[in-house]
């Protein structure tokens, strides 16, 4: 194809941080962005028009459709069917692809499509009621009691140690689940994936550090060998593989104690482990995804230096209006970057923005030390 700008108009299903960056790396190339998003004066909203409307609300796709010349969605919400919809009515290209995102929702049938497809994923079990996790605790011992759909960010996810729990579980977990077995890890991992139309590119394998089921930070390049980073690549291809679509996906792996690689979930559009492309890597997760979605030539997923990913999250007892403060060390900081997401209201835990370093010869504890120090002496007046 030939490209010329400026560009044409991407519209986007949702319009949180992951829709704001998007319009900031699209703005460069000549790419407007329009977003469709429920909630008014979205995140997206500061850098991109919004429509005002739901995700399954057929009149505003039909809105957003007509506004652009190619489809994306920045959230698992979006409704496939809607998708597929629009791309026959309007003539509208739409990736990733809605088989893709049909495949991702579901944790379940996720797991069931990369194990069929023979990529290493931990052992799991349907979960209808009560007696189907007593069955997966037999089978597994302790498991982790997953919604199949709608969960992010440890919601939806209940650990469970014995059948006494089995009850309250189901209960809390509120709908249709699998259980999979937990996994004596090393450490977790993350590739970013990228589709274009006839080639596949990943960035570096990063490390993810959880704490109450939330990310915290993004170690690139991860600590370990250069065989598991070698292995997480190769896994993450293989995913890729199967996804049918262009566009950028986030890939988390389990590395384990035998030094194997797992796959844990996969997200059909950039990731919050992806965040550090932005300063350290020569082409961001956000750019490649615009390039990826509107058919054009992918960029380089070379890492510029060893980076680490702080997220801000709120640090507050309740909700509360969004006001950050204490960023003058942050500020002034070499090699030091603030990403603010925008959003009007911090709640306990929520993600409002976040720190990037870079430098050094590797992404070693001291940079890790620093940018924990950086992130951690910020706060929520």
């Amino acid at each position: 194809m030939t490209v010329t700008v400026p560009g044409p108009t991407l519209g986007v299903v949702g319009g949180g941080q992951l829709g704001r960056m998007l319009g900031e790396a699209a703005a460069p190339l000549g790419v407007d962005i329009v977003v469709l998003d429920p909630t008014p004066d979205c995140p997206a909203s500061a850098v991109a028009d919004q429509i005002v409307g739901g995700f399954d609300d057929p009149e505003a796709m039909a809105e957003l459709a007509a506004r652009a010349d190619a489809l994306t969605f920045e959230i698992e919400l979006a409704d496939p069917d809607l998708l597929d919809e629009l791309a026959a009515e309007e003539g509208i290209a739409v990736h990733p692809s809605p088989d893709a995102l049909r495949t991702i929702e579901d944790k379940l049938v996720q797991k069931d499509t990369f194990g069929e497809a023979g990529i290493p994923i931990p052992p799991f079990h349907r979960v209808d009621d009560a007696a189907d996790l007593r069955d997966a605790l037999d089978e597994f011992g302790s498991v982790m009691l997953k919604a199949r759909t709608g969960g992010y960010d440890g919601r939806g996810n209940v650990p469970v140690s014995g059948p006494d729990e089995a009850e309250a579980a189901i209960e809390e977990v509120g709908g249709p689940a699998m259980a999979e077995a937990f996994v004596d890890f090393e450490r977790e991992l993350s590739v970013i994936g990228v589709r274009g139309d006839d080639e596949i590119r990943t960035f570096p394998a990063g490390e993810n550090v959880h704490e109450e089921e939330i990310l915290r930070e993004t170690v690139v390049p991860a600590r370990t060998t250069d065989e598991v980073r070698e292995e997480a690549d190769r896994v993450a291809r293989e995913v890729l593989s199967h996804l049918p679509g262009r566009g950028v996906f986030g890939i988390e792996l389990f590395e384990t104690a035998a030094g194997d690689v797992l796959v844990n979930e996969v997200a059909p559009r950039p990731h919050n482990s992806g965040h550090w492309t932005i300063e350290g890597a020569l082409t961001s997760q956000f750019e490649q995804h615009v390039r990826a979605v509107l058919g054009w030539p992918l960029g380089a997923t070379t890492r510029r230096s060893p980076t680490v990913m702080a997220n801000v999250l709120g640090t507050v007892d309740e909700s509360q209006p969004a006001r950050l403060g204490g960023l003058d060390d942050a500020l002034a900081e070499s090699g030091v970057s603030l990403h603010w997401y925008g959003k009007d209201e911090v709640r306990p835990l929520r993600k409002m923005g976040h720190l990037t370093a870079v430098g050094g010869d590797d992404a070693d504890l001291e940079l890790l030390a620093r940018a924990r120090e950086l992130r951690d002496g910020l706060r929520f007046d």
